[in-house]
Order: C-alpha cells, then sequence, then structure tokens
C-alpha cells in the first residue's frame, strides 16, 4: 500500500514535468524559425441578410392541356412534339363529314323559312293570312336561322387550333383516334414567360409579400436570377402544409419548362465577418487561417461560409478586429515571428 500511494504522485510529477518540457520545447522551435514578412488586414463585421433556400420546379406562365370541343375521329394531326405554333395555328383537324350534312339540312330549312316569310308578309297585306299564322311563320325562321348558326358553330369545332403562341411539348393522341371533350389531344407551352413554382413552408410565408424580388438559382445556369413574386396561394396544402409561390423570372437562355429551381427566401439580418480570400487556407479536411498577436504568428481553426467576390465569410475562429494574414500565410507554422509589411 505504501508503494502505491507514492507512486501516483510520482506519476503526476513526471506528467508535469513532460507538459512543461513539451511547451518550452514550442516556444524554442518556434524562437528558431525565420521572421517572416507578412501583410494583414483587420477582421471587419458587417451586416448580412440570412436566407433559406425553398426549392421548385421551372414552368410556363401559360400552359395548356388542348382538346376537342366536341367528338370525331382525327383525319390531320400536323404537329410534332417540340414544335412552334402560333396563336390560330391548326393542331388537329377531325372529321367533319356529318356536320357538314346537318349544316346543308339547317340551311336549306333557313332558305325555305326565308321564303315562307316572305310570301306571308304578302299574305298579311292582303288580309289573306291572320296574324297569328303570320306570326308562327316568323317563329320558324328564326328557329331555322338559329340551327343554321349552331350548324356553322360546330362546324369550326372540327379544327383544333392553337389558344396561345408556343410550343408542342406532348401529344397524346394520333391520327385516327377518336377525339372527344375532356380527352387531352396536345399539350400546349410558352417557353418564352416562365416561373418558379415553389411550395413554402407556412414558417416563411409570412416573410414573402407580392411584388418582393428574390434570387432565383437554377443548377444549369451560372450565377442567380432575379425573380418577381406574382402569386401566393391563400391557404396551405393540406397534404403538405405548404404555399405555392410563384416567381416570374426574365427570358434566360438556357432555362426550360421542367428545371428544378431554389429561390432565397430572407429570414432576418445578422452580423458577420467578412476576410479576403487569400487569408484562408486548407490543410486536408481542416480550414485555417493566421492572425498576429505580440509579432507572432497564431494558427487559427476557422469554418468559412459565403463567397462574395474576392472576400470569404469567417463563421468563427476569429474575432472583430483581429488582425490576420491575408499574404505570405501558407509559409508560416504557429508561434513563428512575422514582420507586417504596411
Amino acid at each position: 500500500m505504501k508503494t502505491t500511494s507514492l507512486a501516483l504522485p510520482v506519476t503526476l510529477l513526471a506528467a508535469f514535468v513532460a507538459g512543461g518540457c513539451s511547451d518550452h520545447s514550442e516556444r524554442r522551435v518556434a524562437e528558431t524559425l525565420p521572421t517572416a514578412t507578412v501583410r494583414v488586414a483587420t477582421v471587419d463585421s458587417y451586416s448580412r441578410t440570412a436566407h433559406e433556400e425553398v426549392v421548385g420546379t421551372i414552368r410556363s406562365r401559360l400552359r395548356s392541356a388542348v382538346e376537342a370541343k366536341i367528338s370525331g375521329r382525327i383525319e390531320r394531326f400536323p404537329v410534332v412534339a417540340g414544335q412552334r405554333v402560333a396563336a390560330g395555328d391548326l393542331l388537329a383537324q377531325l372529321d367533319s363529314r356529318e356536320i357538314r350534312a346537318r349544316l346543308d339540312q339547317a340551311l336549306a330549312l333557313r332558305e325555305q323559312a326565308r321564303r315562307d316569310l316572305e310570301r306571308f308578309a304578302v299574305l298579311l297585306e292582303q288580309d289573306a293570312v291572320t296574324r297569328a299564322e303570320y306570326d308562327a311563320v316568323v317563329s320558324r325562321q328564326r328557329v331555322a336561322e338559329a340551327a343554321a348558326t349552331e350548324a356553322e358553330t360546330m362546324l369550326t369545332y372540327t379544327s383544333v387550333t392553337a389558344p396561345f403562341a408556343g410550343m408542342v411539348v406532348r401529344k397524346h393522341a394520333e391520327i385516327g383516334d377518336l377525339a372527344s371533350p375532356g380527352r387531352p389531344l396536345v399539350e400546349l407551352e410558352d417557353p418564352d414567360h416562365l416561373r418558379l413554382e415553389a411550395d413554402v413552408p407556412a414558417a416563411l410565408i409570412e416573410r414573402l409579400q407580392r411584388e418582393d424580388v428574390l434570387q432565383v438559382h437554377v443548377d444549369s445556369l451560372e450565377g442567380a436570377l432575379d425573380g418577381t413574386v406574382v402569386e401566393i396561394a391563400p391557404s396551405a396544402d393540406p397534404g403538405s402544409r405548404t404555399f405555392v409561390a410563384k416567381i416570374d423570372l426574365p427570358p434566360t437562355p438556357g432555362l426550360r419548362p421542367g428545371q428544378f429551381g431554389r429561390v432565397a427566401i430572407p429570414i432576418g439580418e445578422f452580423a458577420a465577418l467578412r476576410v479576403p480570400d487569400s487569408a484562408l487556407l486548407r490543410r486536408g479536411q481542416m480550414e485555417i487561417a493566421f492572425v498576429v498577436e505580440d509579432g507572432h504568428a497564431r494558427m487559427r481553426l476557422v469554418k468559412s461560409g459565403q463567397r462574395v467576390g474576392g472576400e470569404v465569410e469567417l463563421l468563427s475562429g476569429v474575432d472583430p478586429g483581429e488582425t490576420i494574414v491575408v499574404e505570405g500565410a501558407a509559409a508560416l507554422s504557429d508561434g513563428q515571428p512575422v514582420d507586417v509589411e504596411p
């Protein structure tokens, strides 16, 4: 038992001596390093807006699933996917023989009713017919006129045309298929006027207002686009508890419907530290920087954030007002004496 009680103090003394020797050794190594010439800058604090990104899909402002107003067999289908069309261009032509026959019949009845009306008008002047008989002929003439107009309108429905200028993105039928109301024939989109439709969480919806200009990032494009909020859904989707926000985008080469996009929604202001990008060094998985204290370089483990121009944001590791090395940091060692260039 005496031997054990004496061994513990001896072990602690040895560890203390070893630690002291290690610190003394490091100081001696630092003192033997040559003085390095460096350039420095002051760590500045500035106010930055924090953002939270919400994902969405690029869609056309104008898009439509075009369908026929009447039933009929498709005789012509002159468009293909990817083809641009103008407003009023023919998309599909339906078989019109039955409707033409109805129109011919309606036109014949209208002509007969017109002649009967002319004859009865003369007979009424001669008191050869009664006013009731004449009024009945007038009614038949009006019915015949309406039937002819209806048949003419139905005939125009056999030609399915583009409601606006755009691009055919998908076909749902082919020649010989039976078109009918409720069954889309083609999908049409305007590829020149696009918007981002994003599902915004309820926690962020109060941060959005109509006419807000937000930055939108699309992975296939360099830089950010300035989008304008044009519509915010007044109620949330019961399944996802999110609100649909529509953000109009400027015409941009390479921007296409269906692409993935992210919109940055501002959530508040906070203080951040910014230094020149040259002050940040990477060694393996670590990010480091050197600050100058009492004429010596001191290594700090830091964490970087956003990059703006030639500057980088440091989230941790340094304090505002400290002097950080911006030139010559790559060759420094911790504790090395430095000479600061003016």
